[in-house]
């Protein structure tokens, strides 16, 4: 795939203006806390504008509602004892892509890209949305890839949508995921050191 647009031209993107991104927004508005909501939003931003730099075609309807959704399972009232939060997502996801009116199959898709996001990669080439998810909340998380994005990029987002404790909050949403799901997502992140890579010093999200 070739590069589409200069990486020091890139522009924060706008939502889709779909009638099932405008609901995606609000439902993530109500339900989700501040920093939670931003990093949605981000995730799609960085996701957005990696595809723009490097020439990735995908669903920007699908992508955007995804991204804002690819947590709400971390959320108190949709919390599931018996699966991991991105599982729980992704049960959720599905059932507002059938109030959306989309058919079965886009439904599933939407459910796949939030659980493939806790992923180590997803394939570009078999599922772009999830890619571009897994790739864009590792950006925002940890740091992961941050330098596909210029300095001033970055700052540009952040100002946009401010972190707001992010760091605090997410790691105390995992902490608590892995502890009561031993078997999840998120105790297999906690086990491999993903609080020491949000609190880094060095993490180039965080002031």
């Amino acid at each position: 795939m070739t590069h589409e647009t200069s990486r020091e031209a890139l522009t924060v993107p706008a939502a889709p203006g779909t009638a099932a991104c405008a609901a995606a927004l609000e439902v993530a508005s109500a339900y989700c806390t501040p920093a939670l909501l931003n990093h949605s939003i981000r995730s799609y931003v960085w996701a957005s504008a990696y595809a723009a730099d490097q020439g990735i075609e995908y669903d920007a309807e699908l992508l955007y509602v995804a991204a804002l959704l690819h947590d709400i399972g971390l959320v108190p009232q949709f919390d599931s004892h018996t699966v991991a939060f991105d599982e729980a997502g992704g049960h959720v996801a599905w059932v507002f892509g059938a109030g959306a009116g989309w058919p079965v199959e886009r439904r599933q898709r939407l459910s796949d890209v939030i659980v493939r996001h806790m992923w180590d990669s997803v394939d570009v080439r078999e599922d772009p949305e999830g890619h571009l998810l897994e790739r864009a909340t590792g950006v925002d998380i940890s740091g992961r890839n941050a330098d596909d994005f210029t300095a001033g990029f970055r700052a540009e987002v952040l100002a946009r949508y401010p972190r707001e404790g992010l760091a605090d909050e997410f790691l105390a949403c995992f902490r608590d995921q892995a502890a009561r799901k031993p078997d999840s997502s998120p105790a297999a992140a906690i086990r491999s050191g993903l609080a020491e890579r949000v609190l880094a010093k060095t993490h180039p999200l965080e002031s």
